[in-house]
């Protein structure tokens, strides 16, 4: 494999792309169908509020009560709409996080291999390590689409909110794996570039004096 190549297997990095699309598109089509729901229960709501303003203050207590019990499901429902779309929007930027951290791999290592500072050996073994951070993601990548799933289960908002505050830590927790390991194998070839640099010059120095 050439070192200027991806030093993770192509089909790992496929499948967390791959599961990345599934989650956005599936999440979408969820926030697409409850924001035309959204709409629904808002006119609903107009047409109440336009009906209130209408009456005489004195009259408003007394028909409000009664409004509220009859029409109490749309508010309740345009609450709970709300509050799922919130849900689905944050799944969503977990998923855009999880889809983030191959684009941070691919670029780190990129300048990693082009740097030439680094020995076959400490390439083979920061491989290891990318491969085990990319391994764990594909993992927590099951768990966002689990979580997307559960949409569709009977499950009330504790239960999946719980759910979702899981998967984010720990794709969360993955992400700044990486981008800790990026940032110190970037900081080593850079020292190393500098190192080598000074090196150079001294030796020109030299050369320059005799």
């Amino acid at each position: 494999m050439p070192r200027s190549e991806a030093a993770v297997p192509a089909y790992i990095l496929e499948i967390i792309r791959k599961g990345v699309k599934k989650a956005i598109v599936a999440i979408d089509l969820k926030i697409q169908r409850m924001q035309n729901n959204t709409i629904w229960l808002q006119n609903a709501q107009k047409v109440l509020e336009n009906a209130l303003n209408k009456l005489k203050l004195e009259e408003i207590a007394e028909w409000g009560e009664r409004q509220k019990q009859l029409y109490g499901d749309y508010y309740e429902g345009l609450w709970k709409v709300k509050s799922t779309i919130a849900q689905y929007q944050k799944v969503r930027d977990i998923a855009e996080m999880q889809g983030r951290l191959v684009g941070e791999y691919q670029k780190a290592w990129q300048h990693i291999t082009a740097s030439g500072q680094f020995s076959a050996k400490e390439l083979r073994w920061m491989e290891k390590v990318y491969l085990g951070i990319l391994d764990h993601s594909v993992r927590n990548l099951e768990e966002v689409l689990d979580v997307v799933s559960a949409f569709n289960l009977k499950m009330n908002d504790g239960e999946r909110l719980a759910l979702i505050d899981r998967a984010e830590k720990k794709v969360r927790f993955n992400l700044n794996d990486l981008m800790r390991f990026n940032e110190r194998n970037l900081l080593i070839a850079r020292q190393r570039s500098y190192a080598r640099g000074e090196i150079e010059t001294l030796t020109d120095i030299h050369h320059e004096e005799n």
